[in-house]
């Protein structure tokens, strides 16, 4: 899957900044994870993007994900059942 950021949101004409790993120049296409593409189709934001593709293949992890970014703060694991992060 991929999205093109088409525009505006206000005060983000040329790019908007999902968080620490998405910046989402406007008019390219941007390849994302199942998560992010959801986030964006399944949100209000829907309307500022295209969407490019289905969920016929899964391409695995994309680069960035699975750790815990968007956060700088490394998260503790407490061992059975607990969770790094991630989108896939």
């Amino acid at each position: 899957q991929a999205v093109v950021y088409k525009g505006p949101l206000p005060r983000y004409p040329s790019g908007w900044l999902l968080d620490k790993h998405h910046y989402f120049e406007n008019g390219k296409i941007h390849p994302v994870c199942g998560n992010t593409y959801r986030m964006l189709a399944d949100t209000r934001l829907k309307e500022h993007f295209d969407f490019i593709g289905n969920w016929d293949t899964h391409y695995g992890i994309f680069e960035g994900c699975g750790s815990s970014l968007p956060y700088d703060v490394e998260e503790k694991s407490s061992g059975k059942g607990a969770s790094t992060g991630g989108c896939c």
